[in-house]
C-alpha cells in the first residue's frame, strides 16, 4: 500500500475557498492558506528594499542574488526533507565544515601522490568529503529512528562532535594547496555562460523534485511526517525512511561544502556557521510545516532565494551585520507564528 504525498493545498472542507466575488482580504486569506506567508514577505521585501536602494531591483543585482543563493537553496532542500518527516537537522553547518576540511586534506595529500592525475585527486577528495557527511547523516538517522532521541538533541550533539573534529584536524588553520582546477571549475567556472554552482544546484533541485513528487520513497517521506503510526500500519518502513531523510540531508550539505570549498579555495572549519538557522527559516517561510507532512521543493527554492534577497537588500541599505542577525531571527519567529495561524486556518479553526 503506497501513501499519497501531502501537499500544501488544503481540501475544500478544511479551508475556506474565496468565491469569485470576494474582496481582497478573502483572496489574500485563500492565498495565505494555500501558499503560506512567502508571497507576502517577498512583495514586502521588494517594496522596502527597492525604495531604500536604486541598485536593489537591477538585473545585475538579482543575478548576483541568484548566484549567492545557490548554497542556501541546496541546504534548504535537505532541511526540507527532514522537516517533512517531522524532525529537523541542526548539524548541516557542521557537515559542510567537515566536508570542506576532509575533502581539502584528501586532495592535498593525494595531489602529492598523484601529481599528474588532477581529476582523480578531485574525485577521490570529493568522495572523502561525502563519506564524512554520510557518517553524520547515518548517526543522526539511527539516533532518531531507532533510539527515539529528540531530533534537536541528536543533531545538536552530532553538530558539536563534527565541528570539534573539523577544528581538531585543522587546528583552526585553513587547509591550503587544493588543486587549482577544482577551484577554477566548481568555484568560478562557467558553462555556456552559466556559473557551474548554479548548474549543480539546478540539477539537484530537479532530482529532489523527482524524488519527492514521483517516487515511492518521496511518498513515504510525506506519509511518515503526516502520521508515523498510520504510515507504519500501511507497511511503510518508517525507520528506513527517516534514516534516508537524514542521510540525504547530510549529503546535500556535503555537496554545498564542496562548492563552498572551491569558492574559498581552501578547506575551512568555520564554513556554514549560520546556515542551519537560515535553512530552517527558508523552509518555514516557504510553507514547510514544522509538524511534518507538508512542503514543496519549488517553494523552498523560492524561500531560500528570499532569505538571500533580504540579506542582499540589508547590505545595500547598509544595515550592520549585528542588526541583520536580529532581523533574520525576527523573520524566523514571524514565520513560525504565521505557520501556527495557517495551520489553524487549514484545520477550520478561528
Amino acid at each position: 500500500m503506497t501513501a499519497t504525498p501531502a501537499t500544501d493545498a488544503p481540501t475544500p472542507d478544511r479551508a475556506a475557498v474565496a468565491p469569485r466575488h470576494a474582496g481582497l482580504p478573502a483572496v489574500a486569506r485563500a492565498l495565505f492558506v494555500r501558499l503560506g506567508v512567502l508571497p507576502f514577505f517577498l512583495v514586502g521585501a521588494l517594496i522596502i528594499f527597492g525604495g531604500l536602494s536604486d541598485r536593489f531591483l537591477t538585473l545585475d543585482n538579482l543575478v548576483n542574488v541568484a548566484r549567492q543563493s545557490v548554497y542556501l537553496v541546496l541546504v534548504s532542500m535537505g532541511q526540507m526533507l527532514v522537516l517533512i518527516t517531522g524532525g529537523f537537522d541542526l548539524s548541516v553547518g557542521a557537515a559542510i565544515a567537515l566536508t570542506s576540511v576532509v575533502s581539502a586534506m584528501a586532495m592535498v595529500g593525494l595531489a602529492a601522490a598523484f601529481p599528474d592525475a588532477v581529476w582523480l585527486v578531485i574525485v577521490l577528495g570529493a568522495f572523502a568529503g561525502f563519506a564524512a557527511a554520510l557518517v553524520i547523516g547515518a548517526v543522526n538517522g539511527v539516533g532518531v529512528a531507532f533510539f527515539g532521541v529528540s531530533p534537536f538533541i541528536m543533531t545538536l550533539g552530532v553538530s558539536s562532535v563534527a565541528a570539534g573534529i573539523s577544528l581538531f584536524l585543522t587546528g583552526g588553520v585553513p587547509v591550503s594547496g587544493i588543486p587549482f582546477t577544482f577551484a577554477d571549475t566548481f568555484g568560478f567556472g562557467r558553462l555556456a555562460g552559466v556559473p557551474v554552482p548554479v548548474i549543480v544546484a539546478a540539477l539537484a533541485v530537479a532530482v529532489m523534485w523527482l524524488i519527492m513528487a514521483r517516487t515511492r520513497i518521496g511518498a513515504h517521506v510525506y506519509a511518515v511526517g503526516g502520521n508515523i503510526k498510520a504510515a507504519h500500519l500501511s507497511a511503510i518502513n518508517t525507520r528506513r525512511t527517516q534514516i534516508f531523510a537524514y542521510v540525504l540531508c547530510s549529503l546535500i550539505a556535503s555537496l554545498t561544502g564542496l562548492l563552498l570549498t572551491a569558492r574559498v579555495e581552501s578547506g575551512e572549519a568555520n564554513l556554514g556557521g549560520t546556515i542551519a538557522l537560515e535553512s530552517i527559516a527558508a523552509c518555514v517561510i516557504a510553507g514547510v510545516s514544522l509538524r511534518g507532512g507538508i512542503g514543496r521543493v519549488e517553494n523552498v527554492v523560492l524561500g531560500a532565494f528570499f532569505i538571500v534577497l533580504v540579506q542582499n537588500g540589508m547590505n545595500l541599505a547598509q544595515v550592520s551585520s549585528y542588526m541583520q542577525m536580529v532581523l533574520l531571527g525576527l523573520l524566523l519567529i514571524l514565520a513560525v507564528v504565521f505557520d501556527q495561524v495557517r495551520y489553524r486556518m487549514m484545520m477550520g479553526g478561528h
